[in-house]
Protein backbone atom coordinates (compact mmCIF):
# COMPACT_ATOMS: atom_id res chain seq x y z
CA UNK A 1 0.00 0.00 0.00
CA UNK A 2 1.19 3.68 -0.64
CA UNK A 3 0.77 6.70 1.28
CA UNK A 4 -2.36 8.57 -0.87
CA UNK A 5 -1.82 11.62 0.42
CA UNK A 6 2.00 12.07 -0.76
CA UNK A 7 1.17 10.34 -3.71
CA UNK A 8 -1.64 12.39 -4.61
CA UNK A 9 0.53 15.59 -3.47
CA UNK A 10 3.37 14.57 -5.63
CA UNK A 11 0.79 14.03 -8.45
CA UNK A 12 -0.89 17.71 -8.39
CA UNK A 13 2.46 19.54 -7.93
CA UNK A 14 3.32 17.76 -11.21
CA UNK A 15 0.42 18.00 -13.02
CA UNK A 16 0.45 22.19 -11.61
CA UNK A 17 3.85 23.03 -12.24
CA UNK A 18 4.93 21.07 -15.03
CA UNK A 19 2.34 20.19 -16.92
CA UNK A 20 1.85 16.65 -16.99
CA UNK A 21 -0.92 14.86 -16.87
CA UNK A 22 -2.20 12.91 -14.15
CA UNK A 23 -2.79 9.47 -16.32
CA UNK A 24 1.01 10.04 -17.57
CA UNK A 25 1.90 9.96 -14.05
CA UNK A 26 0.38 6.88 -12.80
CA UNK A 27 1.30 5.16 -16.03
CA UNK A 28 4.88 5.84 -14.81
CA UNK A 29 4.26 4.60 -11.19
CA UNK A 30 2.57 1.73 -12.97
CA UNK A 31 5.61 1.03 -15.20
CA UNK A 32 7.76 1.29 -12.27
CA UNK A 33 6.35 -1.32 -10.20
CA UNK A 34 6.25 -3.44 -13.07
CA UNK A 35 10.37 -3.40 -13.61
CA UNK A 36 10.96 -3.92 -9.98
CA UNK A 37 9.08 -6.87 -9.95
CA UNK A 38 10.76 -8.38 -12.89
CA UNK A 39 13.81 -7.23 -11.52
CA UNK A 40 13.61 -8.96 -8.23
CA UNK A 41 11.30 -11.68 -9.30
CA UNK A 42 11.07 -12.14 -13.14
CA UNK A 43 11.78 -14.59 -15.19
CA UNK A 44 13.52 -14.45 -18.97
CA UNK A 45 10.76 -12.81 -21.37
CA UNK A 46 7.70 -12.24 -19.08
CA UNK A 47 5.72 -9.44 -20.12
CA UNK A 48 4.84 -8.37 -16.46
CA UNK A 49 1.88 -5.09 -16.45
CA UNK A 50 1.03 -3.04 -12.78
CA UNK A 51 -2.00 -1.57 -11.76
CA UNK A 52 -2.07 0.99 -9.45
CA UNK A 53 -5.54 2.30 -7.87
CA UNK A 54 -5.08 5.78 -6.91
CA UNK A 55 -8.59 5.49 -4.50
CA UNK A 56 -6.92 2.96 -2.19
CA UNK A 57 -3.68 2.71 -2.79
CA UNK A 58 -3.65 -0.74 -4.13
CA UNK A 59 -1.13 -2.42 -6.38
CA UNK A 60 -2.19 -5.56 -8.79
CA UNK A 61 0.41 -7.06 -11.11
CA UNK A 62 -0.85 -9.16 -13.83
CA UNK A 63 1.56 -11.29 -16.09
CA UNK A 64 0.46 -11.50 -20.12
CA UNK A 65 0.79 -14.08 -22.40
CA UNK A 66 0.27 -13.67 -26.36
CA UNK A 67 -1.91 -16.81 -27.88
CA UNK A 68 0.11 -18.54 -30.69
CA UNK A 69 -0.41 -21.27 -33.16
CA UNK A 70 1.43 -24.21 -32.28
CA UNK A 71 2.30 -24.96 -35.76
CA UNK A 72 3.86 -21.52 -36.30
CA UNK A 73 6.04 -21.74 -33.65
CA UNK A 74 9.39 -23.26 -32.73
CA UNK A 75 10.79 -24.05 -29.75
CA UNK A 76 14.23 -21.51 -28.54
CA UNK A 77 16.35 -24.94 -27.31
CA UNK A 78 16.50 -26.35 -31.39
CA UNK A 79 17.86 -23.70 -33.00
CA UNK A 80 21.51 -22.70 -33.20
CA UNK A 81 22.63 -19.54 -32.47
CA UNK A 82 22.44 -18.49 -36.58
CA UNK A 83 18.87 -20.51 -37.22
CA UNK A 84 17.31 -18.05 -34.35
CA UNK A 85 18.55 -15.07 -36.23
CA UNK A 86 17.21 -16.23 -39.80
CA UNK A 87 14.06 -17.59 -37.79
CA UNK A 88 13.92 -13.77 -36.23
CA UNK A 89 14.32 -12.09 -39.72
CA UNK A 90 11.85 -14.30 -41.38
CA UNK A 91 8.99 -13.76 -38.53
CA UNK A 92 8.91 -16.78 -36.92
CA UNK A 93 7.81 -17.10 -33.54
CA UNK A 94 10.22 -18.28 -30.97
CA UNK A 95 8.20 -20.34 -28.24
CA UNK A 96 8.60 -19.39 -24.95
CA UNK A 97 6.37 -20.50 -22.38
CA UNK A 98 6.60 -17.38 -19.95
CA UNK A 99 5.40 -15.16 -23.13
CA UNK A 100 3.17 -17.52 -24.80
CA UNK A 101 0.59 -19.80 -24.64
CA UNK A 102 -0.45 -22.46 -26.73
CA UNK A 103 -4.17 -21.80 -28.84
CA UNK A 104 -5.41 -25.25 -27.48
CA UNK A 105 -4.63 -24.73 -24.10
CA UNK A 106 -5.95 -21.05 -24.39
CA UNK A 107 -9.06 -22.31 -25.22
CA UNK A 108 -9.44 -24.42 -22.45
CA UNK A 109 -9.66 -20.66 -20.38
CA UNK A 110 -11.31 -18.94 -23.23
CA UNK A 111 -13.68 -20.69 -25.32
CA UNK A 112 -13.94 -17.94 -28.23
CA UNK A 113 -9.73 -16.97 -27.79
CA UNK A 114 -7.89 -15.91 -30.82
CA UNK A 115 -4.53 -16.11 -32.29
CA UNK A 116 -2.26 -12.90 -30.94
CA UNK A 117 -4.63 -12.07 -28.44
CA UNK A 118 -3.90 -11.83 -24.63
CA UNK A 119 -4.40 -13.54 -21.50
CA UNK A 120 -3.96 -12.41 -18.44
CA UNK A 121 -3.09 -14.26 -15.01
CA UNK A 122 -3.17 -12.22 -11.72
CA UNK A 123 0.20 -12.53 -9.66
CA UNK A 124 0.78 -12.94 -5.58
CA UNK A 125 3.50 -11.48 -3.77
CA UNK A 126 6.45 -9.25 -4.85
CA UNK A 127 5.27 -6.84 -2.01
CA UNK A 128 9.04 -6.55 -1.08
CA UNK A 129 11.66 -5.26 -3.62
CA UNK A 130 15.53 -5.22 -2.87
CA UNK A 131 17.64 -2.01 -3.14
CA UNK A 132 18.75 -2.60 -6.82
CA UNK A 133 15.43 -3.49 -8.10
CA UNK A 134 14.38 0.09 -5.85
CA UNK A 135 16.75 2.11 -7.36
CA UNK A 136 15.24 1.05 -11.16
CA UNK A 137 12.10 1.78 -10.24
CA UNK A 138 13.19 5.02 -9.52
CA UNK A 139 14.53 5.73 -12.40
CA UNK A 140 11.99 4.19 -14.65
CA UNK A 141 9.46 6.83 -13.11
CA UNK A 142 12.35 9.41 -13.43
CA UNK A 143 12.82 8.65 -17.54
CA UNK A 144 9.13 8.35 -17.61
CA UNK A 145 8.21 11.78 -16.14
CA UNK A 146 10.94 13.31 -18.44
CA UNK A 147 9.01 12.04 -21.27
CA UNK A 148 5.63 12.81 -20.14
CA UNK A 149 7.07 16.48 -20.01
CA UNK A 150 8.51 16.15 -22.68
CA UNK A 151 5.14 15.38 -24.69
CA UNK A 152 3.24 17.97 -23.13
CA UNK A 153 5.87 20.81 -23.66
CA UNK A 154 5.66 19.60 -27.44
CA UNK A 155 2.04 19.49 -27.58
CA UNK A 156 1.98 23.00 -26.15
CA UNK A 157 4.58 24.81 -28.31
CA UNK A 158 3.56 23.13 -30.90
CA UNK A 159 0.63 24.80 -30.89
CA UNK A 160 2.08 27.96 -30.91
CA UNK A 161 4.40 27.47 -33.85
CA UNK A 162 3.96 29.97 -36.04
CA UNK A 163 3.24 33.01 -33.49
CA UNK A 164 5.28 35.62 -31.65
CA UNK A 165 6.16 34.30 -27.85
CA UNK A 166 8.10 36.28 -25.24
CA UNK A 167 11.09 35.05 -22.82
CA UNK A 168 13.93 36.18 -20.92
CA UNK A 169 17.64 36.11 -22.20
CA UNK A 170 19.47 33.76 -19.90
CA UNK A 171 22.60 33.66 -21.84
CA UNK A 172 24.55 34.10 -24.63
CA UNK A 173 27.29 31.73 -26.41
CA UNK A 174 28.82 32.39 -29.78
CA UNK A 175 26.64 34.72 -30.96
CA UNK A 176 23.38 32.65 -30.11
CA UNK A 177 21.00 33.84 -28.04
CA UNK A 178 19.40 31.16 -25.31
CA UNK A 179 15.45 32.08 -24.12
CA UNK A 180 13.95 30.84 -21.00
CA UNK A 181 10.24 30.03 -22.10
CA UNK A 182 9.30 28.77 -18.36
CA UNK A 183 8.81 24.81 -19.45
CA UNK A 184 11.04 25.32 -23.15
CA UNK A 185 14.51 27.03 -23.71
CA UNK A 186 14.07 29.14 -27.04
CA UNK A 187 17.30 29.44 -29.36
CA UNK A 188 17.70 32.44 -31.51
CA UNK A 189 20.47 32.14 -33.97
CA UNK A 190 22.73 34.76 -34.79
CA UNK A 191 21.56 34.22 -38.31
CA UNK A 192 18.03 34.72 -37.24
CA UNK A 193 18.57 38.27 -35.15
CA UNK A 194 18.30 41.74 -36.19
CA UNK A 195 21.93 43.02 -37.35
CA UNK A 196 23.52 45.11 -34.97
CA UNK A 197 20.86 44.44 -31.98
CA UNK A 198 22.27 43.68 -28.81
CA UNK A 199 21.26 41.30 -26.14
CA UNK A 200 21.27 41.40 -22.46
CA UNK A 201 21.03 38.66 -19.80
CA UNK A 202 17.49 39.16 -17.91
CA UNK A 203 16.04 41.25 -20.52
CA UNK A 204 12.97 39.93 -22.14
CA UNK A 205 12.35 39.82 -25.87
CA UNK A 206 9.67 38.98 -28.27
CA UNK A 207 10.41 36.96 -31.46
CA UNK A 208 8.57 34.14 -33.88
CA UNK A 209 8.39 31.07 -33.13
CA UNK A 210 9.07 29.27 -36.08
CA UNK A 211 10.30 25.69 -35.49
CA UNK A 212 9.73 23.18 -31.95
CA UNK A 213 12.41 21.02 -32.28
CA UNK A 214 12.70 17.69 -29.89
CA UNK A 215 16.52 16.69 -29.19
CA UNK A 216 17.88 14.11 -26.64
CA UNK A 217 18.50 16.81 -24.41
CA UNK A 218 14.55 18.49 -24.45
CA UNK A 219 12.59 20.60 -26.59
CA UNK A 220 13.86 23.52 -28.22
CA UNK A 221 12.02 26.12 -29.36
CA UNK A 222 13.67 27.74 -32.22
CA UNK A 223 12.96 31.42 -32.80
CA UNK A 224 13.64 34.65 -35.11
CA UNK A 225 13.39 37.93 -35.23
CA UNK A 226 14.82 38.61 -38.61
CA UNK A 227 11.85 36.37 -40.05
CA UNK A 228 9.35 37.89 -42.85
CA UNK A 229 6.43 36.48 -40.55
CA UNK A 230 7.97 38.18 -37.67
CA UNK A 231 6.65 41.52 -39.03
CA UNK A 232 3.65 40.33 -40.21
CA UNK A 233 2.56 39.01 -36.89
CA UNK A 234 3.68 42.11 -35.05
CA UNK A 235 1.24 44.79 -37.51
CA UNK A 236 -1.36 41.75 -36.67
CA UNK A 237 -1.23 42.23 -33.22
CA UNK A 238 -1.50 46.12 -33.80
CA UNK A 239 -4.22 45.75 -36.28
CA UNK A 240 -6.96 44.36 -36.09
CA UNK A 241 -8.44 44.65 -39.57
CA UNK A 242 -5.45 42.32 -40.76
CA UNK A 243 -6.28 40.02 -37.29
CA UNK A 244 -9.82 39.83 -38.41
CA UNK A 245 -8.81 39.44 -42.07
CA UNK A 246 -10.53 42.27 -43.49
CA UNK A 247 -7.04 43.53 -44.49
CA UNK A 248 -4.50 40.93 -46.06
CA UNK A 249 -0.54 41.38 -46.16
CA UNK A 250 0.22 39.61 -49.37
CA UNK A 251 3.69 39.82 -49.37
CA UNK A 252 6.86 41.29 -47.76
CA UNK A 253 10.50 42.29 -48.01
CA UNK A 254 12.35 42.70 -45.36
CA UNK A 255 16.32 43.65 -44.97
CA UNK A 256 15.75 43.52 -41.14
CA UNK A 257 16.94 46.37 -38.94
CA UNK A 258 17.36 48.18 -42.12
CA UNK A 259 14.23 48.55 -44.14
CA UNK A 260 11.04 46.56 -44.97
CA UNK A 261 8.69 46.97 -47.72
CA UNK A 262 4.89 45.28 -47.42
CA UNK A 263 2.23 44.91 -49.82
CA UNK A 264 -1.52 45.03 -48.09
CA UNK A 265 -4.99 44.53 -49.88
CA UNK A 266 -8.30 45.12 -48.17
CA UNK A 267 -11.14 42.77 -48.71
CA UNK A 268 -13.40 45.83 -48.28
CA UNK A 269 -13.84 48.50 -50.49
CA UNK A 270 -14.07 50.67 -47.72
CA UNK A 271 -11.41 50.18 -45.70
CA UNK A 272 -8.07 51.95 -46.73
CA UNK A 273 -5.88 48.74 -46.55
CA UNK A 274 -2.54 51.01 -45.86
CA UNK A 275 -4.34 53.25 -42.78
CA UNK A 276 -5.00 50.34 -41.17
CA UNK A 277 -1.26 49.40 -40.74
CA UNK A 278 0.03 53.18 -40.11
CA UNK A 279 -2.87 53.82 -37.86
CA UNK A 280 -3.75 57.13 -36.56
CA UNK A 281 -1.13 59.63 -36.83
CA UNK A 282 0.94 56.72 -37.66
CA UNK A 283 0.88 54.70 -33.88
CA UNK A 284 0.54 51.71 -35.44
CA UNK A 285 3.33 51.75 -37.78
CA UNK A 286 5.44 53.28 -35.29
CA UNK A 287 4.66 50.74 -32.30
CA UNK A 288 6.42 47.87 -35.02
CA UNK A 289 9.35 50.14 -35.64
CA UNK A 290 10.11 50.29 -32.36
CA UNK A 291 9.97 46.77 -31.89
CA UNK A 292 12.41 46.57 -34.71
CA UNK A 293 15.11 48.93 -33.05
CA UNK A 294 13.79 51.69 -36.17
CA UNK A 295 13.33 49.42 -39.04
CA UNK A 296 11.95 51.50 -42.20
CA UNK A 297 9.04 50.22 -43.09
CA UNK A 298 7.36 51.31 -46.64
CA UNK A 299 3.65 50.21 -46.85
CA UNK A 300 2.02 50.18 -50.11
CA UNK A 301 -1.49 48.45 -51.59
CA UNK A 302 -1.27 45.47 -53.66
CA UNK A 303 -2.20 45.34 -56.99
CA UNK A 304 -3.20 43.26 -59.79
CA UNK A 305 -1.97 45.14 -62.32
CA UNK A 306 1.76 44.40 -62.67
CA UNK A 307 3.20 47.94 -63.42
CA UNK A 308 0.81 49.71 -60.82
CA UNK A 309 2.25 47.22 -58.40
CA UNK A 310 5.95 47.60 -59.44
CA UNK A 311 5.48 51.37 -59.79
CA UNK A 312 3.86 51.98 -56.23
CA UNK A 313 6.52 49.24 -54.87
CA UNK A 314 9.59 51.75 -55.89
CA UNK A 315 8.14 54.18 -54.04
CA UNK A 316 9.11 57.07 -52.10
CA UNK A 317 9.98 57.53 -56.12
CA UNK A 318 7.78 58.53 -58.42
CA UNK A 319 8.50 56.97 -61.87
CA UNK A 320 7.27 58.35 -65.32
CA UNK A 321 6.19 54.94 -67.03
CA UNK A 322 6.67 51.22 -66.66
CA UNK A 323 6.84 48.72 -69.00
CA UNK A 324 5.58 44.96 -68.76
CA UNK A 325 7.29 42.20 -70.01
CA UNK A 326 5.44 39.46 -69.00
CA UNK A 327 7.07 36.83 -71.14
CA UNK A 328 10.59 37.51 -69.71
CA UNK A 329 8.42 38.77 -66.42
CA UNK A 330 10.43 42.12 -66.54
CA UNK A 331 9.36 45.71 -65.51
CA UNK A 332 11.17 48.40 -67.46
CA UNK A 333 10.72 51.41 -64.95
CA UNK A 334 11.59 55.11 -66.66
CA UNK A 335 12.32 57.65 -64.30
CA UNK A 336 13.32 61.44 -63.79
CA UNK A 337 16.89 62.35 -63.36
CA UNK A 338 15.83 63.60 -59.80
CA UNK A 339 13.89 60.64 -59.05
CA UNK A 340 16.77 58.40 -59.65
CA UNK A 341 18.39 58.17 -56.26
CA UNK A 342 15.05 57.18 -54.58
CA UNK A 343 13.93 54.74 -57.34
CA UNK A 344 17.44 53.04 -56.49
CA UNK A 345 18.08 53.87 -52.80
CA UNK A 346 21.52 53.72 -50.90
CA UNK A 347 23.15 50.68 -52.21
CA UNK A 348 20.02 49.87 -54.71
CA UNK A 349 17.99 48.61 -51.10
CA UNK A 350 14.85 50.25 -53.04
CA UNK A 351 14.84 48.57 -56.26
CA UNK A 352 15.91 45.84 -54.58
CA UNK A 353 13.34 45.14 -51.62
CA UNK A 354 11.09 46.25 -54.79
CA UNK A 355 12.12 43.74 -56.93
CA UNK A 356 11.65 40.96 -54.17
CA UNK A 357 8.46 42.71 -53.39
CA UNK A 358 6.43 42.10 -56.46
CA UNK A 359 8.86 38.94 -58.00
CA UNK A 360 9.50 40.94 -60.98
CA UNK A 361 12.79 42.19 -62.46
CA UNK A 362 13.40 45.89 -62.57
CA UNK A 363 15.35 47.72 -65.14
CA UNK A 364 15.59 51.26 -64.14
CA UNK A 365 16.05 53.47 -67.10
CA UNK A 366 16.85 57.49 -67.69
CA UNK A 367 14.48 59.85 -69.64
CA UNK A 368 17.29 59.38 -72.35
CA UNK A 369 16.90 56.15 -72.29
CA UNK A 370 20.23 55.20 -70.11
CA UNK A 371 20.14 51.90 -68.29
CA UNK A 372 21.37 53.29 -64.82
CA UNK A 373 19.95 50.00 -62.20
CA UNK A 374 18.96 46.56 -62.60
CA UNK A 375 17.59 44.05 -59.85
CA UNK A 376 16.03 40.60 -59.90
CA UNK A 377 13.18 39.10 -57.74
CA UNK A 378 16.05 37.31 -55.59
CA UNK A 379 17.52 41.59 -54.90
CA UNK A 380 20.24 40.83 -56.66
CA UNK A 381 21.37 44.64 -57.73
CA UNK A 382 23.51 45.65 -60.63
CA UNK A 383 24.37 49.44 -60.75
CA UNK A 384 25.37 50.98 -63.86
CA UNK A 385 28.02 53.66 -64.80
CA UNK A 386 25.30 55.86 -65.92
CA UNK A 387 23.20 56.07 -62.04
CA UNK A 388 24.03 59.10 -60.18
CA UNK A 389 27.34 59.44 -58.89
CA UNK A 390 25.59 59.65 -55.18
CA UNK A 391 24.20 56.36 -55.96
CA UNK A 392 27.53 55.02 -57.10
CA UNK A 393 29.64 56.74 -54.18
CA UNK A 394 26.77 55.63 -51.70
CA UNK A 395 27.40 52.35 -53.13
CA UNK A 396 31.00 51.94 -52.42
CA UNK A 397 30.90 53.54 -48.97
CA UNK A 398 28.10 51.23 -48.24
CA UNK A 399 29.81 47.98 -48.77
CA UNK A 400 33.18 49.74 -46.88
CA UNK A 401 30.85 50.34 -44.22
CA UNK A 402 28.95 46.51 -44.13
CA UNK A 403 32.42 45.01 -44.05
CA UNK A 404 33.97 47.40 -40.83
CA UNK A 405 30.38 46.84 -39.44
CA UNK A 406 31.09 42.80 -39.65
CA UNK A 407 34.71 43.28 -37.98
CA UNK A 408 32.88 45.14 -35.28
CA UNK A 409 30.45 42.03 -34.85
CA UNK A 410 32.64 39.81 -34.75
CA UNK A 411 35.31 41.44 -32.20
CA UNK A 412 32.08 42.53 -30.17
CA UNK A 413 31.54 38.27 -30.01
CA UNK A 414 34.60 37.38 -28.88
CA UNK A 415 34.44 39.78 -26.33
CA UNK A 416 31.24 38.28 -25.24
CA UNK A 417 32.43 34.97 -25.14
CA UNK A 418 35.69 35.72 -23.44
CA UNK A 419 33.55 37.37 -20.66
CA UNK A 420 30.98 34.76 -20.56
CA UNK A 421 33.90 32.10 -19.80
CA UNK A 422 35.72 34.36 -16.86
Amino acid sequence: MFDLKVINSILNQLEEERGIPREKLIEAIEAAIATAYKKEYGKKGQIIRARFDINTGSVSLEQVKVVVDKDATIKEEELTKEERKKSVEEGRIIYNPEQHIFLEDAQKMKKDVEIEEELIFPIDGGKEYGRIASQTAKQVIMQKIREAEKSSVLSEFGEREGEIVSGTVQRIERGNVFIDMGRATGLLPYEEQIPRERYRQGERIRAYLYHVEESPRGVFLKLSRSHPSFLKKLFEMESPEISSKVVEIKTVAREPGSRSKIAVFSNDDSIDPVGSLVGQRGVRVSTVMSELGGEKIDIIEWSNDPAQFVADALSPAQVVSVEIDEKNREAHVEVEEDQQSLAIGKGGQNVRLAARLTGWRIDIKSIEGDQVAEANEKGEVDIKEDAPSEVIADNNKDENSNKEEDKKDDNLDTKESKEEEK
